[in-house]
């Protein structure tokens, strides 16, 4: 299987990692004007999937839901209906975390100062922050996002809180919600975490 993706990216890496199973990492830079993402994803985004069977397998939620059956290995999703949709609606929070961030930050690098929408920033810095907040409560003292051990729900919380600190470092959230950065530095103990880390910015 071929992975194409950015280091920045690096959901549906620590998921591989998790399940012990082995793809091949190509890295694509969907910015560049000679990317030949459109070729595999129409929607010219990554992480994109090519199974050895050919074929292309997108976004990263689709992504993650077919690695963790490739393995019985560090089940990430339970089985039961009712856990299922609460670990993936965690996955959705966090997700929206990530999107916010990238919409916010593509208004401040890509646009001219004059053009910038300061509304549409701070309508995206208001989703992280409502997220942030919901997250922290759900999580509470609890151990692991969902039951007594990890699942898809902490990696994709690891990683949308991880981007918050490579893009927006000034966004003060490990000292405002201090279950979140409990959580987050366990997972930092982890090594498909430590192995996936992004580069520096």
């Amino acid at each position: 299987m071929k992975l194409i993706g950015s280091l920045t990216s690096p959901k549906v890496r620590i998921v591989f990692l998790e399940k012990k199973v082995e793809v091949e990492l190509q890295l694509e830079n969907v910015w560049a004007a000679d990317t030949k993402i459109a070729n595999s994803n129409p929607l010219g985004k990554v992480p994109c999937l090519i199974p050895d069977d050919g074929g292309a397998i997108y976004d990263s939620r689709v992504i993650a839901e077919y690695a963790d059956a490739l393995s019985p290995v560090s089940k990430l999703i339970p089985t039961d209906n009712r856990e299922r949709a609460n670990v993936k609606t965690w996955e959705a929070l966090a997700d929206g975390v990530m999107d916010a961030g990238i919409l916010a930050r593509l208004e401040r690098t890509w646009r001219p100062a004059e053009q910038q929408s300061t509304p549409w920033v701070d309508r995206q810095m208001g989703k992280i922050d409502a997220a942030l907040r919901q997250m922290s409560e759900q999580l509470g003292e609890n151990p692991w996002c969902h039951g007594n051990q990890i699942t898809l729900a902490d990696i994709a919380v690891g990683c949308a809180v991880g981007y918050l600190l490579f893009r927006f470092p000034e966004i003060q959230w490990q000292s405002e919600y201090s279950n979140l950065d409990r959580l987050y530095q366990k997972l930092l103990q982890r090594s498909s975490f430590v192995d996936t880390e992004p580069p520096a910015a």
